[in-house]
């Protein structure tokens, strides 16, 4: 049986970073501190651009996973919907990894910056959000370094072919945070 979520006692501002991006991707995210890390991972899916088509697991520490029984490789693996974010992180400058892809392996910080009173806020909600998501199956922060080069250089051999791949409208400056938002209402609680 599924372990029950503990009751709301305040909310985390947390500040989700993808590793090794330059300039930095990242969002600033309000969620509940009983939020299960299920709900996390969709919450960040949505928050950073992502479209969960990819495995994903945290690490907590040097080595403690977190992640999707059914997509479990280790038997030492921690259920994500019995483990609650409270749990993980307690006090302001705490921080895990959350990782998206494997193939690609999108590395997030997630950084516990402020704990905030309980109260009537939405939740799950972006409060700041700096460039956009890099396209999914781009080759991970190195390949999406070569992406960037090849679409800001119309000369480039592989411009055309790129920009269609990616989308004629990507533009790695321009996130919508009021999208984000939507999204992130869909799923709130």
């Amino acid at each position: 049986m599924p372990k029950k979520s503990p009751k709301p006692a305040a909310i985390y501002q947390l500040k989700v970073t993808l590793v090794d991006s330059k300039p930095p991707i990242w969002r600033r995210l309000l969620v509940k501190d009983n939020i299960d890390l299920s709900e996390l991972h969709h919450v960040l899916q949505i928050a950073m651009g992502w479209e969960d088509y990819h495995l994903h697991q945290y690490c907590v520490g040097r080595n403690t996973y977190i992640g999707d029984p059914d997509q479990a490789f280790d038997a030492d693996f921690m259920d994500e919907h019995e483990s609650f974010l409270k749990d993980i992180v307690s006090n302001p400058k705490d921080k895990f990894l959350y990782e998206y892809d494997f193939g690609d392996s999108w590395q997030h910080i997630i950084l516990l910056e402020k704990i905030l009173p309980l109260n009537a806020s939405k939740t799950p909600m972006a409060i700041k959000a700096v460039k956009a998501c890099p396209p999914e199956d781009v080759g991970g922060v190195w390949g999406y370094q070569d992406f960037l080069k090849i679409i800001s250089d119309p000369e480039h051999p592989e411009y055309e072919e790129t920009r269609e791949w990616a989308g004629d409208e990507f533009d790695p400056d321009h996130v919508d945070i009021d999208a984000i938002n939507m999204g992130l209402a869909r799923i709130g609680k």
